[in-house]
């Protein structure tokens, strides 16, 4: 339901080919791998693509790798944890005969049945045949109440640039003459049957300088796209615009967001009657939704009016038109409390959030002058996630798992008998790994600046703290992006079994405490996110948990400048790094596809000002000829349009040049994620952990 989410702006760049010249250092001798496409860059690509995977692939542990990695990945019984709506539960599955997918539904009754009939709607792979094309399943919206109109997000290659068509569930097929959009980073959402509202590339003038539309249209059934009548218009200079609908609300609504940054955003309900009206949030609250006549934001700052402050952290509800000073909080989280997400059924708000980076579900319900949470009876110690709240009744479905227990899928429903509900199981994925030798432990590190950190820790039971354990320390640091406990299915499998060691670190930028510990590390605070890292891997070491010889770091996006960061700071600590799709040239990154969108993020290196911090940790700079570094191993997509495959490129040509160690994998597939289809997960996977059991046992 959100307007705007750092993770769908993180998805959202525009594709191009890069000219050098923009923003370009002309002492950069590797400037030309930044032009993706280029004869030239494609073969050092591939040189380096077959060097790497000679290396790796002949290893003899490859194959047990890649093995384990496919039996986990293909599992006969994996369970569909599909999303529920009017009556049927849908779901995106792919497996052995289907490898790019297939978009399929079950009604509920049916669903919770241990092996459900499913109807297939799309075949990814039939579709791919029949149009000649390689299309990767993006996601689907369908129009409530009956959800048979659908518009389908289908991506070349796994880019995040994509081609929007409409569908009609009853014929399985694509509506001839239907809406569709062309390839492009396109918002879009249904305002009615035969309306959508569309912000897209229109053509020059449309677009933001981060790549992203800048223009809102209202497109009717029946005209061109250039037909199109526009609603609003923002700034070249704003990140972009968003849409968000609730059309099975008790009052459907519609919003529209103009996010001037990334992080601060003006929003406006719309109807076609009254056009726009704005809402009186202040620029940093992360917009939520419409419920029973109340707006809901999530404070990222104090918000002072009158006499009034109310606290940064804080979920708040405004009643549409009311007064600024009427607002009304509904929680404000302690200092170890952030919430996660928002969701509303018919009667009641819910509100997930993490307490000390643990799961917790409130459910929210007001009367006529306050409102009262109550916490929902669910397993505690892991992360939960709502699925699907049912807007016609009470009822939600969510998710719990943590790093030793599979995902498990409740129901929860209430009514007005019984005001209390006990969740019902409804499906439950089965273990991968044998976990009964191991134990999770949350431990703390001491950073630079004193401040605690935490972090998950999970190995077998009993080990001597000699520093002798091959470890892999997980971290991210950015955008309001908290690293939760999740299953640890491939990895416990590979990894776990085999006495390796998994440590998850909390560090400041993400969004484990609030907006307190994510502007901890923004802008010119960088260093702070690189900091607690290193902190964490001091501890770990000084423990007697693992030694530089037996620490590997990965990360990936963010996390792979958080990696590449680390160890450019700090070689002496590791022994391996795997870097995955990461930004590592921070002087060239808002030049580089959707960087401009993440200056609210890392600041502008082509303002003096803010450049001189920025040039003390980009890693691509800061790289020296002299002394030694670990091995790394970059991994990115020649179809990534989100981060430039050049940041992996470039640090891999300077550390050739410079004679350091690296491996070096680039799929043409994948876009952001690196894998397209479950073929190129496995491989990618069994590179990464056979290249750490390389370089650690």
């Amino acid at each position: 339901m959100k307007l705007f989410n750092s993770s769908l702006f993180l998805a959202s760049a525009l594709a191009t080919t890069v000219c050098p010249s923009a923003g370009a250092n002309t002492d950069d001798p590797y400037l030309w791998l930044e032009e993706i496409d280029s004869p030239k860059a494609l073969e050092w690509v591939k040189s380096q693509n077959e060097k790497s995977l000679h290396r790796i692939q002949s290893d003899s542990r490859y194959p047990i790798v890649e093995s384990e990695m496919r039996k986990v990945i293909l599992a006969k019984d994996r369970v569909p944890f599909g999303r529920y709506r009017s009556g049927f539960v849908y779901d995106f599955w792919q497996d052995e005969a289907h490898i790019r997918g297939i978009w399929r539904r079950t009604p509920v009754e049916e669903y919770k049945k241990k092996s459900p009939a499913w109807e297939i709607l799309l075949d990814m792979d039939a579709l791919n045949s029949r149009e000649g094309k390689n299309w990767v399943y993006k996601g689907t919206q369908c129009l409530p109440p009956a959800y048979e109109r659908c518009l389908i997000t289908l991506s070349p290659g796994g880019q995040d640039a994509s081609v929007i068509r409409e569908f009609d569930i009853k014929t399985k097929d694509f509506v001839p003459a239907g809406f569709e959009i062309p390839e492009a980073k396109s918002h879009v959402a249904w305002a009615d049957e035969n309306t959508l509202l569309v912000a897209t590339d229109f053509g020059p003038g449309t677009l933001t300088n981060s790549g992203y539309p800048s223009v809102l249209k209202a497109w009717k059934r029946g005209q061109t796209l250039a037909e199109a009548q526009e609603i609003y218009r923002g700034s070249v200079t704003d990140v972009g615009l968003g849409i968000s609908t609730d059309l099975e609300a008790e009052t459907p609504w519609i919003a529209v967001s103009r996010n001037l940054s990334f992080f601060e955003s003006e929003v406006w309900r719309w109807s076609p009657t009254s056009g726009l009206q704005k809402l009186p949030f202040p620029h940093s609250a992360q917009f939520e939704g419409f419920f029973h006549g109340q707006a809901l934001a999530i404070l990222r700052e104090n918000w002072t009016i009158g006499d009034r402050t109310l606290p940064h952290g804080s979920l708040i509800s405004l009643a549409i038109g009311d007064d600024p000073s009427k607002a009304e909080i509904i929680l404000e989280p302690n200092p170890k409390m952030s919430i996660q997400s928002v969701s509303w059924t018919r009667d009641a708000l819910y509100i997930t959030l993490l307490e000390n980076v643990r799961g917790k579900v409130l459910r929210g319900t007001r009367n006529a002058s306050e409102w009262q949470l109550t916490p929902l009876n669910l397993p505690e110690n892991g992360i939960i996630g709502i699925t699907s709240a049912d807007h016609q009744n009470d009822s939600i479905w969510l998710t719990f798992e943590d790093f030793v227990t599979p995902t498990t899928l409740y129901s929860v429903k209430f009514n007005s008998i019984s005001p209390t509900a006990q969740p019902e199981i409804l499906k439950q994925a089965p273990r991968r790994f044998d976990s009964s030798e191991l134990e999770i432990t949350q431990k703390e590190a001491t950073s630079r600046d004193g401040t605690q950190i935490p972090y998950f820790l999970i190995h077998k039971k009993g080990i001597p703290c000699d520093g002798s354990h091959p470890t892999l320390l997980y971290g991210y640091g950015g955008f309001e992006i908290s690293e939760t406990p999740f299953y640890l299915s491939t990895w416990g499998k590979v990894w776990l079994e085999k006495g390796g060691i998994v440590a998850i670190a909390n560090i400041r930028g993400g969004g484990e405490f609030g907006p307190a510990w994510h502007q901890a590390a923004l802008k010119e605070k960088r260093q702070t996110a690189f900091d607690d890292f290193i902190a964490t891997a001091e501890n770990l070491i000084q423990t007697g948990i693992t030694s530089p010889r037996r620490l590997a770091i990965m990360g990936g996006s963010n996390g792979g400048l958080l990696v590449g960061a680390t160890y450019v700071q700090r070689p002496d600590l590791f022994q391996a790094v795997v870097c995955q799709v990461p930004l590592l040239d921070m002087l060239r990154y808002p030049h580089l596809l959707a960087g401009a969108s993440w200056m609210g993020e890392y600041g502008n290196p082509d303002d003096p000002t803010e450049r001189a911090p920025i040039e003390k940790y980009s890693p691509y700079q800061n790289l020296k000829k002299e002394g030694h570094y670990p091995t790394v191993l970059f991994a990115t997509s020649t179809r990534d349009d989100r981060v430039h495959p050049g940041h992996a490129r470039k640090m891999a040509a300077k550390m050739a040049e410079y004679g350091h160690p690296f491996e070096y994998f680039e799929n043409i597939n994948g876009g952001h994620g690196g894998a397209a289809d479950l073929e190129e997960k496995i491989l990618l996977n069994s590179v990464e952990f056979t290249f750490l059991f390389q370089q650690l046992f």
